[in-house]
């Protein structure tokens, strides 16, 4: 269902919003449908006005929390919201209705494994039926040793081109080129890293990489022991361990719905978006049809209504 060609970011996180359910006269028609990014951007059409900046708001909702929704507007919100269910008033002065289905599009999950030991190899198999896309990394492995892999890749001829902030690595090395293995792991600054190795093991190794410039900060952040503690013996559960303790760091670790470190209002000027002082809905400003200046300062509005309401009491809105 996913296009990558919609955004220029690469396995950006997005949603696809389809309108399933209409009144005239909204403007959305059932079938119409869009691709909304994690910085609100808009590919497709599923209506102007209130509808638009509705859906930019549950859509992004989405992203963050990786649940669908159905989004109900309408002129009359007496009906309270259901579990994956949201209500909304219709602002609009022309009225209609219209329920559209919100979904996140889930992003790829890359595990990048260091080395070809057994459990590595089990890692590998497990993880790849749970829908990790994998990536193996050893000067001594070679592709038929990892047939669920996408890649394998030589450790010497491993560059990667850009942080791997959103993906998964584990160095299962155990004696193969540990440290190598680990400096590269460590640059990646990936979500998740784990060490398979003793607690005797590990302190040694980091001690040694302390003296080579690596910081505290970035070693403490290394997982081990790796997996969860179920008292694993065998490499099929150690491999079990580590993927349950990739599993739990997944869920527990919202996406963010901007890969932007800015404070909100440099954002919303950088999304093209304005919240609507009377719904609070975003509202993109470029194509705003509902325009206003209060007191040397433009103010967009998703429809005539809250154009309107906003006229009537324009002091009370902008506090």
């Amino acid at each position: 269902m996913r296009d990558k060609n919609l955004f220029s970011a690469k396995d950006e996180p997005a949603a696809v919003a389809v309108v399933v359910r209409r009144e005239a006269p909204s403007s959305g028609k059932p079938g119409d449908k869009a691709v909304i990014n994690n910085k609100g951007e808009v590919k497709g059409w599923i209506g102007g006005g209130c509808t638009k900046g509705i859906v930019i708001k549950e859509a992004l909702e989405a992203i963050k929390d990786q649940n669908p929704r159905l989004v109900r507007i309408q002129p009359s919100n007496e009906e309270k919201d259901q579990a994956g269910v949201k209500n909304y008033r219709m602002t609009c002065i022309s009225g209609g209705m219209v329920e559209i289905y919100i979904e996140p599009l889930l992003q790829t999950k890359r595990l990048h494994i260091f080395g070809r030991s057994h459990i590595a190899k089990a890692l590998t198999a497990i993880a790849h039926a749970a829908g990790y896309e994998i990536h193996v990394i050893s000067d001594l492995v070679e592709k038929e040793m990892f047939p669920e892999a996408k890649e394998v890749i030589h450790l010497k001829d491993f560059k990667p081109e850009e942080r791997m902030e959103n993906d998964f690595v584990v160095v299962c090395t155990q004696g193969e080129d540990d440290e190598k293995s680990l400096k590269a792991a460590i640059e990646l600054h990936p979500k998740y890293l784990s060490f398979v190795s003793s607690k005797r093991k590990s302190q040694s190794m980091f001690t040694g990489l302390q003296m080579d410039g690596f910081t505290k900060e970035q070693l403490s952040s290394i997982k081990t022991p790796a997996g969860l503690d179920i008292k694993a013996k065998t490499p099929e559960e150690v491999a079990i361990s580590i993927l349950a303790q990739i599993i739990q760091e997944y869920r527990s670790t919202p996406i963010q719905i901007s890969t932007h470190d800015v404070p909100e209002a440099e954002l919303l000027e950088e999304q093209d978006l304005y919240i609507n002082p009377v719904c609070k809905i975003p509202v993109q400003k470029s194509t705003a049809k509902h325009i206003l200046e209060y007191e040397g300062e433009k103010v967009y509005f998703c429809c005539d209504g809250c154009k309107e309401s906003f006229e009537k009491e324009p002091a009370a809105y902008m506090k």
